[in-house]
């Protein structure tokens, strides 16, 4: 059951950036990558418990409210200079004979200002979605059917003095990394470094190595259709000490050293086959379809934008033990390494990429999980100027059968967010080899 809680929006404003965008840069297009990704936001909540110490002597009302006042003026002067090098986030999409398109009009970012009547601690003491879900700045699912902002910022400011941070930007034009490298520039710069603040972010360039291609203007959006419906979200945390533990388990000939996402991806996936066994009276084959940041093959880590590929380990019956699973994890990320690092050409990849998830996507037997791991993006290093976040969380979302991997505070654990049908989650959630290696929903630390 999810907390009473009541969010009062006390402001709505739109920020737009500190400098105008130039007039060569007002036109942004899309790259295939972008058209590939479906219109939907992808959301961060950020929370900053109030760890200031108070002068009891003054009043503490007075206190309370000139810390919203500063607090919120920091936010938006930081995110209008931040927005100036991030311009396409402060534009509108458009379509163009089918393509779409950015027009970096300066149109600026949602700002949503609101007033919570319940101390941070309680939101932080249990993952609860249909709460979370009152701390985001937009509730629609498509960029399209919203007011037209591709960036929505939602700050939180609790009774004790807590902030909690929702962003949600428009997956058309950021995957996880981008919206990482966007929020580590914007509490930087918050914090005066105008100077180290933003790195040499690259816009534009995606689109010139990888144009926009007919074959995605009518099929993608039909290939994620499938992959909504109605689900249940749960957390599992997986702390550093049982992380060790689960690697020793992992661990073979072929596979000595797997990595702690290799471990708890592997685990996961054998317990959502042990569900579906459970459901359906067989384990069907499988596939899991992990997100591959597509930067690491191309060497250049400043590309903003989409540069996700999706490389797809497949498994049956006889193969699901979890050294196995490893085994299967590595070589398909190994595979696809190699495929798109030196086989396929630039002007291929893309093309190709849509290939394989049509292929991924297909109507037989297999069963298909999805996964994405956000872990070493540093989110937790995201300072504004009090702390640093002592939660950092991914909103559910009506993605079924989705595994979304995400450091603990200490960036050794892994917070593991699953989305199932409510009959495999409850299998799921009381698989005792799961439970013996993660715990569910525990009181964030």
């Amino acid at each position: 059951m999810d907390l009473e809680m009541k969010v009062e929006v006390i402001e709505k404003e739109t920020v737009t950036p500190s400098s105008p965008t130039p007039h060569h840069l007002k036109t942004f297009n899309l790259s295939s990558f972008d058209q590939f990704m479906p219109d939907v936001y992808v959301r961060l909540l950020l929370f900053f418990p109030n760890n200031s110490i108070i002068d009891h002597k003054v009043n503490t009302v007075d206190h309370h409210h000139s810390l919203i006042t500063e607090r919120s003026k920091l936010l938006k002067t930081s995110l209008s200079q931040t927005l100036s090098h991030f311009y396409p986030f402060a534009g509108r999409i458009f379509s163009h004979n089918n393509i779409l398109s950015i027009c970096c009009n300066d149109h600026g970012a949602a700002f949503i200002q609101t007033r919570v009547n319940c101390p941070i601690s309680k939101v932080m003491e249990k993952y609860l979605p249909g709460t979370q879900n009152q701390l985001l700045p937009n509730a629609s699912e498509s960029t399209f059917e919203s007011t037209g902002y591709l960036l929505l910022v939602q700050a939180n400011f609790f009774e004790c003095g807590g902030l909690a941070i929702g962003v949600s930007i428009s997956h058309k034009i950021a995957d996880g990394y981008t919206l990482y490298t966007f929020i580590r520039s914007w509490a930087t710069m918050s914090l005066g470094s105008d100077v180290i603040a933003v790195p040499a972010v690259e816009f534009g360039v995606v689109a010139s190595l990888y144009p926009p291609q007919d074959i995605f203007t009518n099929s993608s959006k039909t290939s994620f259709e499938h992959v909504y419906g109605d689900c249940v979200t749960r957390r599992f945390v997986f702390d550093a000490s049982k992380i060790l533990s689960l690697k020793s388990k992992a661990a073979s000939a072929t596979m000595p050293n797997p990595t702690r996402v290799e471990v708890v991806s592997a685990l996961i996936w054998k317990c959502a086959m042990e569900a579906s066994r459970s459901k359906f009276g067989s384990i069907r084959p499988s596939k899991l379809s992990q997100a591959v940041n597509f930067r690491k093959v191309m060497g250049n880590t400043n590309l903003m934008g989409n540069l996700l590929g999706f490389f797809q380990a497949k498994t049956k019956e006889s193969e699901a033990n979890l050294q196995s699973l490893v085994t299967i994890l590595r070589k398909g990320i190994e595979e696809f390494k190699v495929k798109y690092g030196n086989e396929i050409s630039r002007d291929d990849a893309a093309r190709e990429l849509y290939k394989d998830f049509v292929n991924l996507m297909g109507k037989d037997d297999t069963k298909i999980y999805k996964y994405t791991s956000w872990c070493r993006f540093g989110f937790y290093e995201a300072n504004f100027g009090w702390g640093n976040p002592s939660w950092v969380s991914i909103p559910g979302r009506r993605v079924k059968n989705l595994i979304l991997l995400l450091d603990t505070k200490d960036g050794d654990g892994i917070e593991a967010y699953l989305n199932f049908d409510e009959d495999e989650m409850a299998v799921i959630e009381t698989n005792k080899e799961l439970l013996a290696y993660a715990s569910l929903n525990p009181i964030i630390n």
